[in-house]
């Protein structure tokens, strides 16, 4: 229970101590104590003129006048980035065997209803195309969306209206996938935005292009 409330990764956890198997919650407990600056995301290695580790009075800002908000928001916005680029690539992926399956390779269209679902939220016509012909366009809209600069994700649409225009409202609307991941590291880097609330909203907007986007 200490480690994990799911009873499978309990009888899991159980098995690797039997085996004699090291897990992630032994690497944890060895490198004990942890750097209280970075366990509180406040070590900021972004610039070469680094790593900026805050403590409060003696260095309360980093070397490029990053206050502790700024360095933490920096830090969790450029993780959520990472984590968007990983995710979203492997939507990338299936966007790129859906257009093989569309040229007639060893691949093939093992859903044609759920084919016409999607093709639906992206605005796609359906009437009078076939399989692979409906795989294509809408192997190329999906691609097309990691690129897109402006407007809003097709299937970011999807969501309860109220929730998008809640998302309207705040201006996290996500635009591009790739688009949102750049703007990320964009902001987060030395010299630019330093306001922690507008970095953090746009560390949202990334994920919610990852979430909805790329699926």
């Amino acid at each position: 229970m200490e480690r994990s409330a799911d009873r499978a990764v309990q009888e899991m956890l159980r098995v690797a101590q039997d085996l004699g198997m090291e897990t992630a919650w032994d690497r944890w407990e060895a490198q004990k104590p942890q750097c209280r600056f970075g366990a509180s995301g406040l070590c900021c290695r972004i610039c070469v003129m680094g790593p900026c580790r805050i403590v409060e009075k003696k260095a309360s800002r980093g070397v490029c006048g990053a206050s502790v908000d700024t360095i933490a928001a920096r830090n969790l916005a450029r993780m959520i980035a990472a984590g968007a680029a990983a995710h979203s690539d492997h939507g990338r992926d299936v966007a790129h065997t859906l257009l093989l399956a569309s040229q007639n390779s060893d691949y093939s269209i093992k859903d044609p209803v759920k084919l016409r679902r999607v093709a639906y939220s992206l605005g796609v016509e359906l009437a009078g195309k076939d399989d692979l012909s409906l795989a294509k366009e809408v192997a190329e809209k999906c691609l097309a969306e990691f690129g897109r600069q402006e407007g809003e994700l097709k299937l970011a649409l999807r969501a309860p209206e109220t929730r998008v225009e809640r998302w309207r409202k705040l201006g996290i609307m996500p635009r591009g996938i790739d688009r949102e991941i750049v703007e990320v590291l964009h902001r987060t880097s030395i010299g630019v935005d330093a306001d922690y609330k507008n970095i953090i909203l746009q560390g949202m907007r990334c994920a919610l292009a990852d979430g909805w986007g790329a699926p």
